[in-house]
């Protein structure tokens, strides 16, 4: 629709399309047979399971106990689970029902409200022990890809040991969501002070719910966005707080390091898979807000509009992408449920207000150095729950919005949003990606994000100099999020570790509501961090020369030049000094090596080992009058 090889490609699939479908949704060879009409419900894979309320709690206890075990430090793996629970109460005080979430694991109720689903019990997140089959090297610092959304925990510790009954423990850092959330009867600890001390996380974020006391702890930066919080205690770094009812005043920033908006000014809540008292399956999809505090359930039904399942195909990871794509063609939505997708040809999503859901952190890997998903220049399309990874052959994106040359229809009120979208290079395998997101359309909100180059993980990641110096050759990843596009507003946009600039902004009145970034750990030498334009290093988030509006509220960039502490990085923000470019409460740390000589643009102390986790804040660029 919007390039002449998309064109190209659609007159491919829709003659085949119509050609093999007379019901209006294709089915595979390869796609397991559609099971017959009953109460269990809809084929939504292998790895999803649903839990019924009048099932025993012990039955419910030992399968998620079962998988957690497979799960607490299977970092790097394959498996994909999705838990969804009908609408009821599940556990008793007397008897609760205790969750523990380990990676690739979502949690989430069926119900149209999230009082419709009751957890009396907990679902917990503790620190990780990486050492010696003890408490040896505990820390939450790596507790990735989780998902807990849609019902109410009513918080009972019941036979928990003292320490452990103490909250409802969440410690967890990036690519975790907490949305649609109703909990009281305890409080909420964003990090775990039970398992061998606090030690630090580095989340997060939170949308849509109604919280308790909430203990912040060693939590290094968060969102909380569009909620109500009974009371929040203490931050690291950076906490931000955009529409949050309760939120607690900014004013003597930096301590507390408090960012705080009334109002949010762009939002769109992520979609949800609900059943009716029928047992009928639809997802809701929440309409855009602007300039929005609170929860969206607050008055009953979340507003937007409900789409039955049977106007998605739901996709199974043996399903190929030519099959996607023609269902994708003929007007179908899309449910990518659990597992890895092994993509040689990117997904197109071309319509406007298609909406692609994956459940369970369905993964995109791209094959061939392809782009695993392209959405066209239109309105309202909604992304969400999908994790994207770079394939062992080098990728121009992994993730394109609009083409540059594109037809540029789109939509302030009805952006096309993307919703726990997150991106790997490297990790479970190397990966080379020139662009993980490239932006290139108007209006488009990124609502929860984490783009991520390893730093860490399976195949050429060996630790220690040399083991640096091969990822730095091979796994390649130059920018993490490049926006072209005007009015594109980001909340919560987590970008770590890319070979040049990790966010480079060149669109028109952009906005971005919390930005967290490390700096990458592994260039061997100052030679190999050197910006093209002969300044040393490259910051951390660039605003482009051209722009003359841009909003940026509560940021901070971090460096740890692990393998080689004498590289210098000039500025950890650069942007254009003109009125319209406001950035508000950013702020430079060292993390134990290597050299942030200033905050933005020559502006702000140095972040070195004399001030090792010690924030240098800058309250306002350009200064206040």
């Amino acid at each position: 629709m919007t390039t002449r090889p998309l064109r190209r490609h659609l007159a491919r699939i829709l003659p085949l399309a119509l050609a093999l479908t007379a019901a209006g949704t294709l089915g595979g060879a390869a796609a397991e047979a559609a099971p017959p009409a009953a109460a269990t419900g809809p084929d939504l894979g292998a790895n999803v399971t649903v839990f019924d309320p009048s099932m025993p709690v012990s039955e419910i206890q030992a399968t998620l106990d079962a998988t957690h075990a497979r799960q607490v430090d299977n970092e790097m793996g394959t498996a994909r689970y999705a838990f969804l629970f009908k609408p009821g109460t599940y556990g008793t005080a007397e008897k609760p029902l205790q969750i523990k979430v380990g990676y690739y694991t979502e949690i989430s109720g069926l119900g149209a409200s999230p009082a419709d689903v009751v957890i009396n019990g907990k679902v917990e997140v503790y620190n990780r022990c990486l050492a010696d089959g003890g408490t040896s090297n505990c820390l939450a610092l790596v507790n990735f890809w989780r998902t807990l959304s849609n019902l109410s925990i009513k918080v009972n510790g019941a036979g928990q040991d003292g320490c452990r009954a103490s909250a409802n423990f969440w410690a967890v850092s990036q690519a975790v969501s907490l949305r649609r959330l109703d909990i009281s009867g305890g409080n909420l600890s964003l990090m775990d002070y039970c398992t061998a001390g606090p030690q630090y996380a580095s989340g997060g974020f939170i949308a849509d719910s109604n919280l308790p006391d909430v203990i912040s702890g060693s939590q290094q930066q968060w969102l909380t966005r569009n909620s109500k919080v009974n009371s929040w205690s203490n931050g690291v770094w950076n906490q931000v707080f955009a529409g949050v009812q309760g939120a607690p005043d900014d004013a003597a920033f930096p301590n507390p390091p408090y960012t705080t908006l009334a109002q949010t000014p762009v939002s769109r809540e992520k979609p949800y898979l609900f059943a009716d008292a029928k047992g009928g399956y639809s997802v809701r999809v929440p309409a855009a807000q602007k300039n929005s505090s609170g929860t969206t359930f607050a008055a009953g039904l979340t507003p937007g509009r409900t789409i039955p399942l049977r106007d998605f195909f739901v996709a199974k990871p043996s399903d190929p992408v030519w099959l996607i794509n023609a269902n994708l063609a003929l007007g179908k939505h899309l449910l990518l449920t659990p597992g890895v997708y092994d993509i040689a040809h990117s997904i197109n999503v071309w319509r406007p207000n298609q909406v692609v859901l994956g459940i369970g952190h369905a993964t995109l890997t791209a094959v061939n150095g392809a782009t695993p998903l392209r959405i066209a220049d239109v309105p309202g399309v909604v992304v969400a729950g999908v994790t994207i990874d770079a394939g062992s052959k080098e990728s121009r994106t992994l993730l394109q919005v609009g083409n540059k040359n594109g037809i540029g229809l789109s939509s302030a009120a009805n952006p096309t949003t993307l919703s726990d979208v997150y991106f790997r290079v490297g990790g479970p395998h190397i990966g080379k990606a020139d662009v993980a997101l490239e932006v290139n359309s108007d209006n488009v909100l990124i609502d929860h994000t984490w783009v991520w180059r390893a730093d860490h993980g399976v195949e050429g990641f060996t630790g220690g100099v040399n083991g640096d110096t091969q990822r730095w050759r091979t796994n390649i990843g130059r920018n993490g999020a490049v926006i072209n596009g005007d009015n594109v507003t980001a909340t919560g946009l987590f970008v770590e570790h890319f070979q040049e600039y990790n966010t480079i902004w060149n669109g028109d009145n952009g906005t971005t509501v919390l930005y967290q970034n490390e700096l990458p750990y592994d260039p061997p030498t100052q030679a190999d961090w050197m910006n093209d334009n002969g300044t040393e290093g490259w910051a951390g988030y660039k605003v482009g020369n051209k722009v003359r509006n841009h909003k940026l509220y509560g940021a901070g960039v971090y460096v740890f030049n692990q393998n080689n502490p004498a590289i210098h990085t000039e500025n950890g923000f650069e942007a254009p000094k003109r009125p319209g470019v406001k950035l508000h409460h950013i702020m430079t740390v060292n993390l134990s090596a290597g050299i942030i000589d200033h905050v933005v643009n020559g502006v702000g102390d140095a972040a070195d080992t004399t001030k090792i986790g010690v924030p240098v804040y800058v309250p306002d660029y350009p200064a206040a009058p």
